[in-house]
């Protein structure tokens, strides 16, 4: 459904760091970085797209978060919603709902939220049912 989606930042090398650790979490693959522009992108090893990038927006006005806007990334299981989640605090992120299980969308969303240094809304979610030895809930919103 998606191709790519573009997420401007204020300070790259922030954004880098901020970044690298929730993309390596989702096991996702650096695929460039072009610190001219600056822009960089990751991408699952498995398929050449969607592509996740951040960047300098392209009209050279500085970034800003939209208001109702939210950008949700599939995690592979719960455990890399929680180490997301800690490496977006640990990064310079602010936490916008913990992980935990969210039964209001479905039995199984676990997902967690956080905003980037510049404010941009983030979810990391995992729709899959927990292994038999756990079990989390969380008070959350989309």
């Amino acid at each position: 459904m998606l191709s790519h989606v573009f997420v401007g930042v204020t300070d790259f090398d922030r954004a880098m760091r901020f970044y690298s650790p929730i993309m390596e979490a989702l096991k996702l693959r650096l695929k460039f970085v072009d610190l001219n522009k600056p822009w960089a992108g990751w991408v699952a090893d498995n398929a050449p797209r969607p592509l996740f990038l951040i960047g300098a927006p392209f009209n050279g006005e500085a970034a800003s978060a939209g208001n109702g806007q939210m950008i949700a990334l599939l995690a592979h299981d719960r455990d890399a919603v929680d180490k997301c989640h800690a490496a977006a605090l640990t990064h310079g992120g602010q936490c916008d709902g913990p992980p935990g299980l969210r039964p209001q969308y479905h039995e199984h969303y676990y997902g967690a939220y956080f905003r980037d240094p510049d404010g941009n809304k983030l979810c990391v979610c995992c729709h899959d049912p927990a292994p038999a030895n756990r079990d989390q809930t969380a008070p959350g919103h989309l």
